[in-house]
């Protein structure tokens, strides 16, 4: 039986992990750097509620990688600000034929991934979550999740398609794409939209996509990724309003990641999504000054808490 290595098994982590265990093809082991959680799934299993109800055990979750084992497959649903840390840590876990594969927010993580492993698959998500108590995690928002070979690294078609398979057949819808660029930019211009918006005004998804001068903003700031989209040439896997529709229609008052950064007092993933379209768009000549705007006061907002001495 191969095994997995989720790398990050905070709330979407949780979502990949027991789905793959679920699906009982794979043995799959978890990476997170919170002990109490890593202990509540090693004595009482992992716990999803929400749009779905499930309780699974896993191999072994663990907050020391040297504690795991080699694995052939890993997914990486950690934050993309704790992505270099989090893959150097867990490298031991992974061999000369291992496949990794990234399922989380923004552009850029392939990269640092691949600079640690031989092969990666570039991924996206859709499903939404959050943690409810330690072991258990409320599932917030079903959706597809999009794989394809992270260019290059030439990773097979066929290793994309396996891993694929295991988590379709868990109960995890995943679509498996020769080129998954378009659904990562797709996904990329939602959340720019979306996360920074509800961050800075403290409104949940639904409620700042109907409230006309967000929702209007949520409009502005699509536009200007579509335009760096295009100029690079990558061809959108679906609409980002269809995205937003999406998620404003979801039971219950589902707050962005972002917020729950805000609320939280973390760093947030802005550098990765507002960040990265800035940073293409200058690239490609296409002006962004609304995300522009968007990084500019998410990091003035983080930085008021250095300010403060919190």
């Amino acid at each position: 039986m191969k095994k997995v290595l989720v790398v990050g098994c905070g709330a979407i982590g949780s979502l990949f992990a027991a789905h793959l265990a679920k699906g009982g093809e794979v043995e799959v082991y978890a990476f997170d750097s919170s002990q109490p959680h890593v202990d509540a799934i090693n004595r009482s299993g992992l716990r999803l509620s929400g749009a779905a109800q499930m309780h699974v055990k896993l191999a072994k979750a663990s907050t020391d990688p040297a504690e795991l084992p080699v694995c052939d497959y890993g997914v990486v649903a950690t934050k993309a600000i704790h992505t270099a840390s989090a893959i150097k840590a867990a490298a031991r876990c992974f061999g000369s034929h291992s496949v990794v594969c990234s399922v989380q927010n923004g552009v850029g993580n392939e990269e640092i991934i691949a600079g640690h492993v031989k092969y990666v698959i570039r991924g996206t998500t859709f499903p939404a979550g959050h943690i409810v108590e330690p072991g258990h995690v409320g599932f917030d928002i079903k959706g597809d999740t999009w794989i394809g070979p992270f260019e290059p690294t030439s990773t097979e078609m066929e290793r994309v398609e396996e891993l694929a398979g295991y988590l379709t057949r868990g109960g995890m819808n995943t679509i498996a794409l020769v080129d998954a660029r378009g659904a990562q930019w797709t996904k990329l211009i939602f959340n720019a939209a979306t996360n920074p918006v509800g961050a800075l005004t403290r409104l949940h998804h639904g409620a700042a996509t109907r409230f006309p001068p967000t929702g209007e903003l949520f409009e502005a700031l699509i536009q200007e990724g579509e335009a760096v989209a295009k100029a690079m040439g990558v061809e959108l896997h679906g609409n980002p309003r269809d995205l937003v529709a999406k998620g404003a229609n979801a039971p219950g008052k589902h707050k962005a990641s972002m917020l729950q950064d805000v609320l939280a007092e973390r760093t947030s993933e802005v550098d990765f999504m507002n960040g990265a379209i800035v940073k293409w768009g200058e690239k490609y000549g296409v002006p962004t000054p609304l995300n522009k705007a968007m990084w500019a006061l998410m990091k003035g907002l983080e930085h008021s808490r250095a300010e403060e001495g919190r």
